[in-house]
């Protein structure tokens, strides 16, 4: 569906048991966080908002650090029965068996840990407390042994850009099923750290292209980064990872199918775009939604300087977090990226319609099913191509467990029905 909202990420609060240099909210390590934070039931009445616009779509409970909310299991509790999607961002150190166990009971389904080196020194200085790296490691540990699913979220900065094979290399050790890589949008603290140079983010995006294609159990994907659709379609157009739009997988997708909730309740397309649209203490998130202005321009861009005449322009669009941060308006060029317009005929967004006549046995396509509705399509096309890859036209079941094999060791998902309580 057209804009539909799939996936929302809610700050619960500002408060934060780190000082992270990159730190897009500026949390703060105030015990009582700032004034006005959203009480439980206005969370709650905003997952009721969520699953009202798309049942299936995924929140992200982050913050600051959510597990600083002693109702947090209350949360998830509410949204599991409403059948949605939740996960955690967190920074992982005060992940423990007991809370595992609490959250997990509740119903989340799985949780983003942020590791920014292999280097525990490094990891430690860039977070701002002593020790926290191998509190992080110890908390994913404790995830793995209570079997629930948990990725890893790299952030690249000029520190660490060496890092990112040796970080891929120690998640999959680690047992993380995904690992994404964001690229610094210097907003809130993010103001003062360095960011990598153009040349150096071109050259990350191919080498995390060519890492997905070393870990197929794994997947490994950019953030905040639309200019990786480009750049896969450039290194191989026939690709698999190119059966997925930018706008409607790989790429940003503010204000087109996710946006943000901050601890005070205003909504914003982004975490890195601060102006908000709405507030949902004052109108429904649905309304919000639907009618904002910024929305309706992100849907619709109109975009300027060498992103307006970019071909890749359909597929990519750039960050639109980049120029405002830079003072520039939110469809001006995205500086980061390097690439110049070549004058070339517009790269269209590929689409299910005619491109290859792929079907599916009625076993398969309850097996899909299955799967949370805001991953279904990505699966489906991720499923279409494997079959392809092996000349075959016909989607069975056999297909759909090898491709889990190959990325879960052959360990199938706990996916759950949605409202059913994992155990």
């Amino acid at each position: 569906m057209a804009n539909e909202l799939n996936l929302v990420a809610v700050n619960v609060t500002t408060r934060c048991n780190l000082a992270c240099e990159h730190c897009y909210l500026d949390a703060t390590t105030l015990k009582d966080g700032t004034e006005n934070e959203l009480s439980t039931t206005e969370v709650k009445s905003a997952l009721d908002d969520v699953q009202a616009l798309n049942p299936d779509a995924m929140v992200v409970l982050t913050g600051g650090e959510p597990l600083l909310r002693n109702d947090l299991e209350e949360i998830v509790q509410h949204g599991s029965q409403l059948g949605l999607f939740l996960v955690l961002g967190t920074n992982g150190v005060q992940l423990t068996q007991k809370r595992i166990s609490m959250l997990k009971a509740a119903g989340l389904m799985g949780v983003g840990v942020s590791l920014d080196s292999i280097d525990a020194q490094k990891h430690d200085d860039f977070r701002g407390r002593h020790g926290c790296w191998q509190k992080t490691i110890d908390g994913l540990g404790m995830c793995r042994e209570k079997d629930l699913s948990f990725q890893i979220h790299f952030t690249v900065n000029q520190r660490n850009y060496g890092e990112i094979d040796d970080i891929i290399a120690l998640s999959e050790e680690l047992g993380a099923r995904v690992v994404n890589i964001f690229f610094l949008i210097c907003t809130g603290r993010g103001e003062t750290v360095s960011d990598i140079t153009p040349q150096q983010y071109e050259l990350a995006l191919r080498d995390i292209i060519k890492a997905q294609e070393s870990y197929p159990e794994m997947i490994i994907r950019p953030r905040c980064a639309p200019h990786f659709k480009r750049v896969a379609l450039q290194m191989n157009p026939e690709s698999e990872i190119n059966r997925i739009s930018g706008r409607e997988g790989d790429g940003c997708l503010a204000g087109i199918h996710y946006c943000r909730i901050t601890p005070q309740g205003e909504v914003t397309a982004c975490p890195y775009i601060e102006m908000s649209v709405g507030s949902i203490r004052e109108q429904g998130l649905g309304e919000i939604w639907k009618d904002a202005r910024q929305f309706q321009r992100l849907r619709n861009p109109e975009l300027e300087g060498k992103c307006g005449e970019c071909e890749y322009r359909a597929v990519c669009g750039g960050c639109r977090a980049r120029p405002v941060a830079s003072g520039e308006g939110i469809m001006a060029s995205d500086l980061l990226c390097e690439y110049l317009p070549q004058g070339k005929p517009l790269v269209e967004p590929l689409s299910d319609v005619g491109l290859v006549d792929v079907s599916w046995d009625e076993a398969a396509l309850v097996r899909i099913n299955r799967i949370p509705g805001f991953i279904r399509k990505m699966v489906k096309k991720k499923a279409e191509a494997y079959v392809l890859q092996q000349r075959e036209t016909v989607v069975k079941v056999h297909h759909l467990e090898e491709m889990t094999a190959r990325r879960f060791g052959g360990k199938r998902p706990a996916f759950k029905p949605p409202g059913q309580k994992q155990g």
